[in-house]
């Protein structure tokens, strides 16, 4: 587990809110990733709404059978936000989270690759993709907090 303690006294202020708010937001921080996901893949005009739109979007990034990968694509993302939302699984969530964000920026991410008028935006969500890669492994080692489900089955153990 992480360490609960700051390198020096004048960084340690924050500390004690961090231990005594870990849970909650353990919570809000799984619900913000999570909702980022779910609204992609099923909120208004999300992926699974769109599945021939989205086919598109990958056929013109190359992919290989755009069809079948909008499927998964679309289905994944639903996954990883529900399981990091309900705390369920979270571990691995995190982790498929963390190989979806990977593939993803490697698919459509390419900064380097787009119109000079494209570049910037491409590479804010590069970035973007590489913070949520951030937040996913904190979570992996963190766990999902008592708030979850997670913990509500291993209490029952």
């Amino acid at each position: 587990m992480a360490s609960t303690e700051s390198s020096h006294p004048l960084l340690s202020h924050a500390d004690g809110l961090a231990a005594s708010a870990t849970d909650v937001l353990l919570l809000v921080g799984r619900v913000l990733l999570g909702w980022l996901f779910l609204a992609s893949s099923a909120g208004i005009g999300g992926k699974l709404w769109n599945p021939a739109g989205f086919a598109g979007y990958l056929k013109a990034l190359g992919a290989p059978a755009p069809e079948v990968l909008s499927w998964i694509g679309a289905l994944v993302e639903t996954v990883i936000g529900a399981a990091l939302i309900l705390g369920i699984g979270t571990r691995y969530a995190a982790l498929l989270c963390a190989v979806f964000l990977v593939i993803a920026t490697a698919l459509a991410h390419r900064y380097w690759e787009y119109p000079a008028a494209q570049v910037s935006g491409q590479y804010s969500n590069f970035l973007k993709n590489l913070a949520i890669f951030g937040g996913a492994l904190v979570i992996f080692v963190t766990g999902p907090g008592r708030f979850s489900i997670d913990h509500m089955l291993a209490k029952k153990r």
